[in-house]
């Protein structure tokens, strides 16, 4: 039975905003982050319970200093204002009706800018709600077995205020196995509503 790997090394190094990270201390927040440990690859950010999130994650986006895009709901991209801001921020517009066409483009720029040498993270929530559901969406791991690109856990721990990546791993496949040891290294972490965190399973 083959096993998820844990990625120790984290050669791709940021520059942050100092200003990012004196707001976020000034806020009572501790920072976790020590770099990347690929130019491409997955972010899962843990638990999703709270409009406070999206504030806390730009801000912890911008103290570390990540070039990430996310995924969005396609009709914030609509609106005028919102839509252009969104789209500034790194925000990729998805249509829920299709997350198989989605996971597939994302697959297939990932494998694009490895052969370019670029940066390419992917950032998101698998949970997709702040509403507690049954698991996480799977398409964050199919984009990184998909991809063969490293998953890096992030966690938003509002009982300890820490915010940052705790984890970098390279998936198995085994679903089971993976989804064991993603569990290990965030399933500590408290959400700003804790009873709305989803296990930590595939839906």
């Amino acid at each position: 039975m083959t096993t998820p790997v844990v990625l120790v090394e984290r050669p791709v190094q940021f520059k942050g905003s100092a200003l990012a990270r004196r707001i976020l201390r000034w806020a009572g927040w501790q920072l976790d982050f020590d770099g990347l440990p690929a130019l491409q690859g997955v972010i899962a950010v843990y638990p999703h319970t709270s409009n406070w999130d999206f504030p806390l994650g730009l801000l912890a986006k911008w103290a570390f200093g990540l070039d990430v895009v996310f995924w969005g709901k396609d009709s914030l991209f609509k609106l005028p204002v919102l839509g252009a801001w969104m789209r500034w921020l790194g925000g990729v517009p998805v249509d829920r009706s299709t997350p198989g066409g989605v996971v597939g483009d994302m697959v297939r720029r990932m494998q694009e800018a490895r052969a370019e040498g670029r940066m390419l993270w992917l950032a998101l929530a698998p949970e997709g709600t702040r509403s507690r559901v049954p698991g996480w969406r799977s398409g964050f791991y199919n984009v990184c077995v998909g991809a063969d690109v490293p998953l890096a856990l992030a966690h938003f721990d509002f009982a300890s205020k820490r915010v940052g990546v705790s984890t970098c791993l390279r998936l198995s496949g085994d679903r089971e196995a993976d989804m064991a040891e993603i569990a290990k290294a965030v399933g500590w972490a408290k959400g700003y509503r804790p009873q709305l965190a989803a296990p930590i399973r595939l839906t």
